[in-house]
């Protein structure tokens, strides 16, 4: 075999492997720019609350609506939802397909419990008069909330696509990089709660 041909193959081989990886290493870049927009997008809103949350219109107040004990379970369920997708990404990991499979479905129940007890409170608060047309700062906070649990019902729509997917193909790279591109969009989902939490609804109750 000629020198000219051990360096053709080598260089095929070369640009086989840079495919291999482009891939994963762009979706994740493209993945952490859409998270990037994501903030963006939320960072308005809290600002927009920021200036209209005490804008009451001779309405209700935050301390006269919301209930922090049933917001602190709905807050416990989107934490705990996290730490089971990470036991998932853990069991990934070691490729237990049966267990990453549970782990995500339990995940996907405490998010399930999240949106319920969320619907419950808006329900609540459109029946009690105090829907987002009543004052400036209801419709800030069901725009903001509102935005946050449409981004929870994708993620869990997404979530039972991957586990048909894992279901049906295993654990194969695809697959774990789009569970990887999940686990980072339900954390990030957690991290803003917890500043929806802290900054909707103690301050506004206790400020």
């Amino acid at each position: 075999m000629s020198e000219t041909t051990i360096n053709e193959q080598e260089e095929r081989q070369f640009y086989l492997t840079e495919e291999e990886h482009h891939p994963e290493g762009s979706t994740l870049l493209g993945f952490w720019l859409y998270l990037m927009s994501d903030c963006l997008i939320f960072a308005v809103l809290f600002a927009t609350h920021g200036v209209l949350g005490r804008s009451y219109a001779a309405g209700p107040s935050p301390a006269d609506l919301f209930d922090l004990p049933l917001v602190a379970i709905n807050t416990a369920m989107l934490l705990f939802s996290s730490i089971t997708y990470g036991f998932a990404m853990l069991e990934m990991e070691k490729n237990r397909k049966g267990a990453t499979l549970a782990w995500l479905a339990i995940t996907g129940l405490f998010g399930l419990a999240f949106l319920a007890i969320e619907l419950y409170e808006f329900y609540h608060l459109i029946h009690e008069g105090a829907g987002p047309m009543r004052s400036a700062f209801l419709s800030s906070f069901f725009t903001l909330v509102g935005t946050h649990g449409l981004h929870v019902t994708f993620g869990i729509i997404w979530l039972v696509t991957l586990m048909v997917q894992v279901s049906m193909h295993g654990l194969i790279e695809e697959n774990r990089r789009r569970l990887m591109c999940l686990s980072m969009f339900w954390h990030f989902l957690d991290v803003i709660w917890i500043g929806v939490f802290s900054f909707v609804y103690l301050m506004g109750v206790l400020g």
